[in-house]
């Protein structure tokens, strides 16, 4: 299995990378229209944006000029939005307005909705770090006049967000198909080198026994040196016997004698020939169990290094992978949890719940809701809701202080001040305000089209509420307490259109806003309240 997977990762890691810097500054040498040479120029910047933003931003500048040139509107969007993001790497904020403002400009031309976005979310959250609440705001609604009155649908972002959203799934599940196959070969892997550890025992036993060999070798070479000092020693007194019996032998006869000394003399040649035979036998013996033992450590060393090399590779890749993984999933709890709640999730495992005493709450509804229902097809239903609770999404996104609690149906709620210490009502106003300013211009749009439409009456309160995490695997963050229940009231005795709010949150905001007394009105189990309508910001 190590094969495939190996090659199936190489394909990847290939076919994300694409073509390098280098090879793309060699075609831009060969190109010969102007038209090659911008496209090549707008891939140099994207490659160079992370790793060197002035010289991205030079390349996306020669694209943008050719584009322009040739009232390419699409590319000259695209090209200066790149380099926007260039002026951003170099913390230069005043050129990422200028070429912000540009992309905006051609992206409307080319009817590029996703660079219209890009580009108006990116100059509102310029504005907002400047503390221009009221810019930020215009920049939103000059791309809601758009697309309301002369751009792209949304209905049609929506599509193109929901093919992708399927793609994006697919491609989910096949990461998760991936990760569950590296999690097989990690421990194929771990199977691997608890084997190799008992392989080490294994050759650790192999060379206490070498090593105990080579010792009984030493031990007979010096027994046989020892014979063979013996040999000599025994020769030596040969040799003097030999002398003493030729004295002795002197009468006898001569042919007899050199016959005598003849057979003598071949003996002590046989003697010392078998001698060196045998020491020559034992000194190969020696020198071929050494080289025997030092190729075997050898083999076995060089064997341990290129599995235990081998092993580190593929680990680190699927540590990188598995890493990749892991931040993926923190993005995606983050889109569902408070970062707080989110962090306190992944260290203990839960989120204890707490109680925050100056939270405001909102609750948003629909009038009518089950009556339009009935006349609409499931899908289209789905449709409209959605495209609303969107736009209440990306209105209360603009403000940090705000949390999406949860959808109920036809029911909306948030709340701001989820934090340890005293906060104030106001973007929470003004997030309203801008809600039902969001749905009057979707109703003048479906008017005009003679369609049925939603409207929405909103309710604020401000007061204690305890906030915290249900559930094991669908896990939920949510709020409860009265402040809750007196929202929703507040809520249902509101007409459509409007902003109601308590008196608690009124002596908080009434310096800030334009408000119109409604008196003492009764609520369902809560008796009389006094209840004020929010008309501007003052």
């Amino acid at each position: 299995m190590k094969a495939p997977l190996l090659f199936i990762l190489l394909c990847c890691f290939g076919s994300i990378n694409g073509q390098s810097v280098k090879e793309l500054e060699d075609r831009l040498k060969k190109a010969n229209s102007a038209l090659e040479r911008m496209d090549i120029q707008l891939d140099l910047a994207e490659k160079l944006l992370n790793a060197d933003g002035k010289k991205a931003g030079a390349f996306a500048r020669k694209a943008f000029d050719i584009a322009d040139d040739k009232k390419n509107y699409g590319m000259a969007a695209q090209s200066a939005y790149l380099l926007a993001q260039s002026y951003k790497k170099r913390r230069d904020n005043r050129n990422v307005e200028i070429w912000l403002k540009t992309t905006l400009r051609y992206a409307k031309q080319a009817k590029d909705s996703d660079l219209i976005i890009k580009s108006v979310d990116e100059r509102s959250k310029l504005a907002i770090k400047k503390r221009d609440y009221r810019k930020a705001y215009q920049i939103n609604q000059e791309a809601f006049d758009y697309f309301s009155k002369g751009g792209t649908s949304l209905s049609q972002l929506e599509r193109t967000y929901n093919k992708q959203k399927v793609v994006l799934q697919r491609e989910t599940d096949d990461m998760k198909s991936d990760k569950r196959d590296l999690e097989e070969e990690i421990a194929r892997l771990e199977r691997e080198r608890n084997s190799l550890s008992a392989d080490k025992s294994e050759l650790t036993k192999q060379q206490e026994v070498l090593l105990q060999e080579k010792e009984e070798a030493d031990s007979l070479i010096t027994e046989r040196e020892e014979a063979l000092a013996n040999l000599s020693e025994a020769k030596m007194e040969a040799e003097e016997k030999a002398k003493k019996r030729a004295r002795e032998v002197k009468k006898l006869k001569r042919k007899e004698l050199e016959q005598r000394a003849l057979v003598k003399e071949r003996e002590l040649e046989l003697a010392q020939a078998e001698l060196a035979q045998e020491k020559s036998q034992n000194y190969l013996k020696l020198v071929g169990l050494g080289a025997l033992s030092m190729v075997l450590l050898s083999l076995v060393f060089y064997s341990r290094y290129r599995t235990k090399k081998s092993a580190n590779n593929k680990l680190e890749e699927k540590n990188k992978i598995i890493e990749e993984e892991r931040e993926r999933s923190d993005e995606l709890l983050l889109n569902i949890l408070p970062a707080n709640i989110a962090q306190e999730l992944k260290e203990n495992g839960k989120a204890k719940a707490q109680k925050f005493n100056d939270a405001s709450v909102l609750l948003a509804d629909f009038k009518n809701f089950t009556a339009i229902s009935e006349r609409l097809t499931p899908e289209q239903l789905v449709k409209e809701l959605d495209y609303c609770f969107r736009g209440f999404d990306f209105i209360i996104s603009q403000y940090p202080n705000i949390e999406k609690i949860k959808t109920i149906g036809d029911a909306y709620m948030c709340a701001s001040g989820l934090v340890n210490r005293k906060t104030v009502p106001t973007e929470i106003i003004k997030a309203a305000l801008e809600m039902q300013e969001f749905l009057e211009d979707y109703k003048k749009d479906r008017m005009k089209k003679g369609l049925r439409y939603f409207e929405a009456r909103i309710g604020i309160h401000t007061g204690p509420v305890v906030a915290g995490v249900v559930g094991v695997n669908k896990f939920a963050y949510d709020i409860w307490g009265d402040t809750v229940n007196i929202a929703s009231r507040l809520e249902s005795n509101c007409e459509e259109g409007k902003v109601n709010i308590s008196a608690a949150t009124y002596n908080q905001i009434k310096y800030k806003f334009d408000c119109e007394p409604r008196g003492k009105i009764t609520a369902k189990n809560k008796g009389q309240i006094d209840m004020y309508y929010v008309k501007k910001a003052i």
